[in-house]
């Protein structure tokens, strides 16, 4: 009898490991994605990161009164400071200050050291073309402070070859330079007004609901207003470009807090009328 099992044998093995092949997982198939992972900024957008974190980072001076600015107990006050307050409590997170000074805040902003900026910021067309706007909060026109001593300089051409003290990103120094003056750098509105009381500085163009604030807090004050811009300049809150979920949240708050009132309370406590307009 001829014996036959090493055939069979081997035909087992061979079945043996064409089975542990065919049970082999596919190493070249993804893995299941787990549901349950934290998105990343960048699928959940800028808004969604913020919301996440519980705060929005706020760029702000706080030397420049009523807008934003310390009062005597060294709290962090103002116009702009109680509006983005506001708007923060709409979105449901906390507004976290970061006191930046000027002619610094828009590099701050590039940076990402905050999200926004609140601090009366002027639209202008050449800072469009580099940053977004929410809707405008503000209007005002601009005023040219001298001593009240000065009876030189009543109007603004009368600035050529004069002293101006001005913030060096300001758009009121361009103003100011369009009319022929002398540009004395500042850090803000208090530096340039302890610099005409001390006539170390002829003149400045600021914001005139900024004297008006000025004056109410120092009446005695020996500065004078002798002339004013002809045109009102619009102010917003300021972003990098491409946060557009955060700019349209943010004017959604905006415009909410103007229908339920809260707006014209802000504004009448800081100035006794409507700034908006």
């Amino acid at each position: 009898m001829r014996r036959t099992y090493p055939l069979v044998c081997l035909l087992a093995l061979i079945a043996l490991l064409l089975g542990a092949c065919g049970n082999k997982p596919d190493s070249a198939s993804p893995a299941p994605a787990d549901s349950s992972a934290p998105s990343s900024p960048s699928t959940q957008g800028v808004l969604g990161a913020i919301k996440a974190s519980g705060k929005l980072k706020i760029g702000t001076e706080g030397t420049y009164a009523p807008f934003t600015y310390h009062d005597k107990d060294g709290r962090l006050v103002g116009f702009d400071v109680e509006i983005a307050r506001a708007i923060c409590e709409r979105l449901g997170v906390e507004a976290d200050f970061i006191e930046t000074p000027w002619d610094g805040i828009f590099a701050g902003l590039d940076s990402k050291r905050f999200d926004t900026v609140f601090n009366e910021v002027a639209i202008r067309d050449d800072r469009k073309e580099k940053y977004d706007f929410s809707d405008p909060y503000i209007v005002s026109k601009a005023v040219l402070l001298v001593h009240e001593d000065n009876k030189e300089i009543k109007k603004l051409a009368d600035l050529k070859g004069k002293k101006s003290a001005q913030s060096l990103t300001s758009n009121l120094k361009d103003i100011a330079q369009a009319n022929g003056a002398e540009i004395v750098g500042t850090e803000g509105f208090n530096q340039a007004v302890d610099l005409l009381l001390s006539k170390r500085a002829d003149a400045t163009i600021n914001d005139n609901l900024s004297f008006l604030d000025l004056k109410k807090q120092r009446p005695d004050v020996k500065i004078k207003a002798v002339d004013e811009t002809d045109e009102a300049s619009s102010s917003a809150a300021l972003f990098r470009k491409g946060n557009d979920d955060l700019v349209q949240a943010v004017n959604e708050a905006l415009a909410a807090i103007k229908s339920d009132g809260t707006y014209m309370t802000i504004s009448e406590k800081y100035f006794g009328a409507d700034v908006s307009k």
